[in-house]
């Protein structure tokens, strides 16, 4: 996605400065890729903000985690904004009812926060309790055992 930079350059964040903040969900689940590339591009841009307020503020969602994680990988994000859509991420878990929906989301969740551990784009020790009481809330579920784990294993390096 570097190469968005170049390619389109300012004519772009022109003609981006029309997509409104509240447009950005339907963009998300609608197309992701899309999503990431605006969101890059709008990085530069004082309203950038905004559109992490946003995503912050979505429905949990497949999309939703995979623009962020796309994101994490070629912006450097403010911490706090990490670290409240980790806690955001973990809340919505918990409050789907429907069992089979929340251990899917959960398996989703674990596998984004193993990404961003591994991809060192989340200081683990910030919210190390808050992983760890997921993990074992969820503990019944593979992926969960397995986050659990890597932030034991993790504990261990930092001794």
């Amino acid at each position: 996605s570097s190469g968005i930079n170049a390619e389109y350059g300012g004519e772009a964040l022109q003609n981006l400065s029309s997509l409104s903040p509240s447009a950005l969900p339907k963009l998300v689940d609608k197309n992701p890729s899309l999503a990431v590339d605006i969101l890059l591009l709008l990085a530069q841009t004082q309203q950038f903000g905004e559109y992490l307020t946003i995503l912050l503020n979505m429905e949990l969602s497949l999309h939703s985690m995979e623009v962020v994680n796309k994101i994490t990988a070629n912006l450097e994000l403010p911490p706090q904004f990490i670290h409240l859509y980790i806690r955001s991420c973990i809340t919505s878990c918990t409050n789907i009812t429907d069992k089979s929906t929340q251990h899917r989301f959960v398996r989703l969740v674990c596998v984004f926060l193993t990404a961003l551990i591994r991809n060192q784009v989340v200081n683990v020790q910030d919210i190390l309790i808050e992983i760890q009481a997921f993990c074992i809330d969820h503990s019944r579920i593979r992926e969960a055992t397995g986050l659990f784990r890597l932030l034991k294993s993790l504990d261990v390096k930092e001794i």
